[in-house]
């Protein structure tokens, strides 16, 4: 923590913990329901993942515990246990945090933290679209009061016939679904016109709970029978002791693809969170930090039986606005859900399921961005696809594979467009201005001049090739012999295509064809002299990009040199004939591309 930390900063992190705690407890809960999981699993993520997040992150504002993105994954993860082997399932979440905390700690380690930028906006928006639906589709039983029917195995709307078509709707859980929707629709309003403390979940589930237990549906009878309506069940008034997960080899091989989605999706999830709310508070990130701490915060979950979480959009951003100012506003919203547990847990039995249900379907309908999607599908069609293919996975393969399929696909889709390298000829005009060249400039037969731009990876090689075959037949064509190829703006060059400009000025000399390359940057240049071009390729025909207090470029040399070469060869082009004059050449000639 800051070692300047003072009287003001503590207050307003005391402000913010308590109200990001009162929200942290009911969502805790419901996203443990959606994991599948005892919702006491849910608040032990509530309490160290944002412990252990908060004191290891780098942003100041993010809340990292359970979230519903990740719960979605984490049920179809666990969906090869059988429904009744819960012990099973519960062992099986705890390893799953492991694995998922050790990825994440891989990334971290080699510095890959980084590269989550570069998966589109679009998968994610795909994703949390996809999540928002399954998220609602799944609470329908719950709210109708029915159990659930089918297995974690089975389609979510093959799941949702089953559960509809088993029994009659009850309709006293219907009521308190709908008071828990009516009452959270009407209170969040007001909350952001009065500046309300945003407690609103947190009294609604109060509300409906407290209806459910006037009106004696939540409890049970005399003779030991069931309730009226399904309750969440009590909770242990105690914190977990330290737990190694039991180890099953099958059950890695069966939740390594999960994993690997909750690892990318939980990184996701933080850094862009932290991204939005550094970008207004000017906070400097530490992306590879940042990054360690979540793989932290999953490793020691999994031995403190704490559902996997990441970082929470509703938190960090209530945690944001509640005037939080350092991370020890994490550090004590956690310990402010401990204190809730311990002397509140007893109570949670009389929270009905409807209830939490209802939560989770305006939870739902929050997640999903229409105003973004509308904008995305507008804009663009390459955007928009990836959203359409994420959803679809997300809908009828499954959530843990849609991120993946998002990320694969549009890695696939932006190769290509990286690997398009751009081309133009150039052309010293007879007023000595070097620049493109225009459709009525005549062909000049002494000199080539051209310009390569873009990324010159293996992906791009087939472009590169058909450029410099051109450039030789070209040549050969108008019986040119001097070539000035511009290489200031290509970028992050690769054996693949440092073989293929090798191979290119090999075969330009064995044609009697001068190359003169203009605007060799370092990351071209090293590449060259760790191979030995020097050994055959003349040094003066090589031209470095020039320093910043040089007004004279790289590529106006080159050109000097061409038509220093060229001599009285020159006149033979007409276009070349007024550059006959070497010194007013050189006084004339500049550079405008």
């Amino acid at each position: 923590m800051n070692i300047s930390y003072t009287w003001e900063k503590a207050r307003a992190d005391v402000i913010a913990s308590l109200t990001v705690a009162a929200i942290a407890v009911p969502q805790s809960m419901a996203y443990a329901l959606i994991a599948g999981v005892d919702p006491r699993f849910g608040l032990y993520s509530a309490i160290f993942v944002t412990a252990i997040a908060s004191v290891l992150g780098s942003s100041s504002h993010l809340i990292n515990g359970p979230t519903s993105a990740i719960s979605l994954v984490v049920f179809s993860t666990l969906a090869f246990i059988e429904p009744d082997a819960r012990p099973d399932a519960y062992e099986a979440m705890f390893l799953l945090g492991v694995m998922v905390g050790c990825i994440q700690i891989l990334i971290a380690v080699f510095k890959l933290g980084d590269l989550t930028r570069y998966i589109s906006e679009s998968v994610i928006l795909g994703f949390m679209t996809g999540a928002a639906i399954l998220l609602g589709i799944g609470q329908i039983g719950n709210s109708l009061g029915l159990r659930e029917k089918g297995t974690a195995h089975d389609q979510i709307f093959y799941r949702l016939w089953l559960t509809v078509t088993s029994g009659s709707p009850n309709f006293r859980a219907i009521t308190i679904t709908a008071i828990t929707v009516i009452l959270g629709l009407a209170l969040r309003p007001l909350v952001r016109k009065y500046r309300w403390p945003q407690m609103d979940m947190l009294v609604v589930l109060i509300v409906a709970a407290v209806a459910a237990y006037l009106l004696g549906w939540t409890i049970p009878p005399a003779d030991g029978g069931k309730t009226a309506i399904a309750v969440a069940g009590a909770i242990p008034a105690s914190l977990p002791l330290p737990h190694i997960p039991e180890i099953k080899f099958g059950w890695v091989t069966q939740m390594s693809s999960g994993a690997l989605a909750i690892a990318f999706l939980g990184l996701l999830e933080a850094l862009a969170i932290a991204k939005a709310i550094a970008a207004q508070t000017g906070q400097t990130l530490d992306y590879n930090r940042q990054c360690l701490a979540e793989g932290a915060a999953n490793l020691g979950g999994g031995f403190l039986q704490c559902l996997p979480g990441s970082g929470s959009l509703s938190r960090s951003a209530i945690n944001y606005q509640s005037g939080a100012l350092t991370r020890f506003s994490g550090v004590l919203a956690a310990l402010v859900v401990a204190a809730a547990l311990l002397v509140l847990a007893p109570l949670t039995k009389f929270i009905p399921k409807a209830a939490l249900a209802g939560l989770l379907f305006l939870t739902a309908a929050r997640l999903i961005d229409l105003k973004r999607l509308r904008y995305t599908f507008r804009a663009s069609l390459f955007d928009a696809g990836l959203v359409l293919v994420t959803l679809f996975t997300a809908l009828f393969i499954g959530i843990e594979y849609s991120i993946l399929t998002g990320v694969a696909l549009s890695i696939l889709l932006f190769v290509p467009r990286a690997a398009k390298l751009k081309a133009s000829e150039l052309v010293v005009s007879n007023e000595g201005i070097v620049r493109d060249r225009w459709p009525s400039d005549p062909p000049c037969t002494s000199v080539i001049l051209f310009d390569l731009e873009g990324e010159i990876f293996f992906g791009a090689a087939p472009d590169l090739d058909r450029y410099l075959d051109g450039l030789i037949a070209q040549a050969k064509a108008a019986s040119i012999r001097y070539i000035v190829l511009r290489v200031k703006r290509v970028r992050n060059p690769d054996v693949v295509c440092v073989e293929r400009l090798e191979h290119f000025l090999h075969s330009a000399q064995k044609q009697g064809i001068t190359v003169l390359l203009a605007g060799v940057r370092p990351d071209l240049a090293r590449p060259f002299s760790k191979l030995g071009f020097g050994d055959w390729f003349p040094a003066d025909h090589l031209f470095f990009e020039a320093a910043e207090d040089d007004s004279d470029s790289a590529t106006l040399k080159a050109v000097r040199l061409a038509y220093e070469l060229l001599g009285d060869e020159a006149n033979a082009c007409g276009h070349c004939a007024a550059l006959q004059d070497k010194e007013t050449q050189k006084a004339a000639l500049y550079y405008r591309v």
